[in-house]
């Protein structure tokens, strides 16, 4: 199977920053998506910041100019870079991965979801 293991986030006081990562392992043979998503208390998961399968990148505007994504291909991880944090910057954040994978001999396509990781920014 394939897995997430995401790490980084925690407290920051507004302005500050925070580097999230996200690692897939597993049998992968290749990744066609794999970014950020967001929820906040009360509100829908949305989308922050991910890759698209031919390598572009699709920021949400509330995060545009302030956060960076990238990727390293040859260790199947991507980084979120935050700067300016603002309050409503504060949810949890879900790295999420869309990719084929051998199952026994097959090739199978998933989504997969992390774990989440809290961010709170202080004002």
């Amino acid at each position: 199977q394939v897995q997430l293991v995401e790490s980084g986030g925690g407290l920051v006081q507004a302005g500050g920053s925070l580097r999230l990562s996200c690692a897939a392992s597993g049998s992968i043979i290749s990744i066609t998506g794999m970014g950020y998503y967001r929820q906040a208390p009360g509100k829908q998961r949305e989308l922050v910041a991910t890759f698209t399968s031919g390598g572009s990148t699709n920021y949400a505007d509330s995060v545009k100019g302030r956060f960076t994504i990238s990727r390293d291909n040859a260790k199947n991880t991507v980084h979120l870079q935050m700067n300016s944090l603002k309050p409503e910057d504060s949810a949890v954040y879900y790295c999420n991965l869309h990719a084929t994978y051998y199952s026994g001999n097959l090739p199978r396509y998933l989504e997969v979801w992390g774990q989440g990781t809290l961010v709170t920014v202080s004002s």
